[in-house]
């Protein structure tokens, strides 16, 4: 596991993994490649990005977290998309029985 304090100086994009007990577990992205991750106290997060998936713009100088602003659409663009994948998943394919009453009728 990597911590904040072995990122370069720069903007990251952070996703939220979990939060559980006060703690959140963090992938940091730079150009959509993951480039670490961290355990923190939840509370260093804007009070909107304590969920699962939430997605923010930080900021890292001196490997400290000097700045966070939580992006609500990109959150939410994320968990539809990941909500159609699901669904389309999930859609069963007909089975042979389906498809061979389907031609009898």
């Amino acid at each position: 596991m990597t911590d904040v304090d072995a990122l370069a100086d720069g903007c990251y994009t952070a996703v939220v993994d979990s939060v559980e007990d006060g703690v959140a577990t963090v992938f940091f992205e730079d150009d959509g490649e993951e480039v670490g991750n961290a355990v923190l106290d939840a509370a260093a997060l804007p009070e909107a990005a304590r969920h699962e998936d939430a997605i923010l713009r930080v900021t890292v100088v001196d490997g400290a977290l000097v700045g966070s602003e939580y992006d609500a659409e990109r959150t939410a663009d994320r968990a539809e998309r990941a909500q159609d994948r699901f669904d389309r998943l999930s859609e069963r394919p007909p089975s042979d029985g389906d498809r061979d009453h389907r031609k009898s009728s």
